[in-house]
């Protein structure tokens, strides 16, 4: 089923073909580095470039009778290269071609994926910016608290994704490292110049250290950074279908010509997208927990973690791809019903404004509990009895004998909440400018 959400670039990545090749590039890599320590003639080397090759249906029938694929691999480069397949593989162990193999996909998988991040950021600030000033209200426990603007609720968002980024960027660091190094580790089939020369020339670093692995805490840091990313797709795609149920109708995802929402309910217009991102985010933060568990390996080295990571990098850069994909587009194309939103802070009838109330009282020498208690009366019976709260507060003589009805009238306007918004901003802009 996740070949539904592939995306033709992260998906070719993921393919065995190309995993096949990079376990080639890293074959070649070594071939090389011994030829350049004086190992493999050139005339060998030679032929070994020209002809080198694999075929993944041959590869897959001999898997089927030796049941062990870097074997499978090598009898298939065999059948290319002829004698000279003698030089391939030279005091190798398969992991030295597995594991630093894997490091070149995830890299690479990284590597599109802070691309993806980079187009969310923009569409992002954009949003941001263009909602800078709209009032809406602000939500706390899923109750209306103080109104605060749709370009605040973006910008958290955005300053979300500029995280991610650095966190990406570590990872890519972190998992750009190989390790040829032969079994356990211990170089004992190698010239440690093997490792150098090739891994140099794959774009990569050694390991310090290894045992037979590479150690899977680097694997599971890379995941970590999917799940994050993935929760705030979850994140966003959460907060556009609580402000499109109809009760709030303040934001809908697009709804696109000849589209369905009900096989019963021809009115319907669901936030099925939005869902969708919040279903998939689940998986993705489901094999961290996976990754987690391959970190504690026996001895060595097993092959436990193995079964597993073909299920969870795949799915989790395939998924990952598509979430940023999806809440990118659900962030451009959505419908915001910015009057709905202004009506939507009035739908109390002034209660959003009670604290107001309260600090203009604790500025006339009166305790805030005092305070408190004077505006808390008045907000209940406005919420139980469904009463302006403004009127109230109007005629209580309480508080009209502390302030004056002008003093109380400021205290019902949305123009302080947007006296400090461009401060907000400035903070989150302060190091693009």
């Amino acid at each position: 089923m996740i070949r539904r959400y592939t995306r033709p670039e992260m998906g070719a990545i993921w393919t065995e073909q190309n995993r096949y090749q990079k376990w080639l590039d890293v074959e070649l890599a070594v071939c090389e580095a011994w030829h350049e320590l004086g190992e493999i003639p050139s005339e060998a080397l030679e032929r070994i470039k020209q002809k080198i090759g694999f075929s993944v249906e041959r590869i897959e029938e001999i898997e089927r009778v030796v049941k062990h694929d870097v074997l499978a691999f090598l009898h298939s480069i065999a059948d290319y290269v002829g004698d000279d397949s003698r030089f391939v593989h030279l005091g190798l162990t398969s992991y030295d071609v597995v594991d630093t193999a894997l490091s070149l996909l995830l890299k690479e998988s990284l590597e599109k994926t802070a691309e993806d991040l980079e187009k969310l950021k923009e569409i992002l600030k954009e949003q941001a910016l263009k909602y800078k000033k709209t009032p809406i209200m602000g939500r706390t426990h899923g109750v209306h608290a103080e109104p605060i603007t749709f370009g605040v609720k973006i910008l958290v968002w955005y300053e979300e994704v500029n995280r991610h980024i650095d966190r990406i960027q570590n990872a890519i660091r972190i998992m750009s490292v190989g390790r040829i190094q032969g079994s356990v580790g211990t170089y004992i089939h190698l010239n440690p110049s093997v490792e150098t020369i090739a891994l140099e020339k794959l774009g990569l670093k050694p390991a310090k250290v290894s045992t037979q692995v590479l150690q899977r805490d680097r694997h599971a840091e890379a995941l970590f950074v999917l799940a994050l990313i993935c929760s705030t797709c979850d994140k966003i795609a959460v907060e556009i279908r609580h402000l499109q149920k109809t009760e709030a109708h303040e934001l809908e995802e697009s709804f696109t010509k000849g589209q369905k929402g009900s096989s019963s309910m021809p009115h319907k217009k669901n936030p099925v997208r939005a869902e969708r991102v919040s279903g998939l985010a689940r998986v993705t933060r489901s094999n961290l927990h996976v990754a987690l568990e391959n970190i504690p390996l026996w001895h060595e080295r097993d092959i436990s973690h193995s079964s597993a990571e073909r299920v969870i990098f795949p799915d989790s850069f395939i998924i990952t791809d598509y979430l940023l994909a999806e809440t990118t587009s659900l962030v451009k194309n959505w419908s915001v019903h910015t009057d709905r939103m202004e009506k939507n802070i009035h739908v109390t009838k002034g209660l959003v404004f009670s604290q107001r109330v309260m600090l203009a009282l604790t500025k006339k020498d009166i305790s805030r509990e005092q305070a408190y208690q004077l505006v808390q009366k008045n907000s209940l019976e406005a919420w139980n009895k469904n009463m302006d709260f403004k009127n109230l507060i109007l005629q209580d003589p309480e508080i009209s004998n502390i302030l004056t009805d002008e003093e109380i009238a400021d205290c019902f306007t949305l123009d302080p909440y947007l006296e400090k918004i461009d401060y907000i901003f400035d903070k989150v802009f302060a190091d693009e400018n």
